[in-house]
Formats: structure tokens, sequence, C-alpha cells
């Protein structure tokens, strides 16, 4: 749903898979993330589907 929304609001992205890029999990996992996604811009990091902070980043 994040990356739908980003896409539908014309918001540029990178995606990185952390099926495919094992060391992304461990990158989120020591800076103590549990979940996905995690969308890093602007001051802090927004974790899960958060349309309200995405709007932000528009």
């Amino acid at each position: 749903m994040t990356k739908r929304y980003l896409t539908e609001n014309q918001i540029s992205f990178e995606e990185i898979n952390i099926d495919n890029e094992p060391e992304a999990l461990g990158f989120l996992k020591d800076q103590g993330f549990q979940s996905v996604p995690v969308i890093f811009g602007g001051q802090q990091a927004i974790i899960g589907f958060r349309p309200d902070q995405l709007k932000a980043l528009a």
C-alpha cells in the first residue's frame, strides 16, 4: 500500500527489498526497526503505511 501511495502521488522513492538484499534487513534490525516498510525521508523514518506522514513527503 505504501509503494502504491508513493507512486500514485508521484513521490519518487528507491525500493530496497529485504528478500533480495539480506544486508538491508540487518541494517534495519541494527537501527531498531522491527517491521517494514521503513521510509527514510524528512527528519525521521516512517514505519508502515502512514498516509498522513507520507503526504508530508510530497
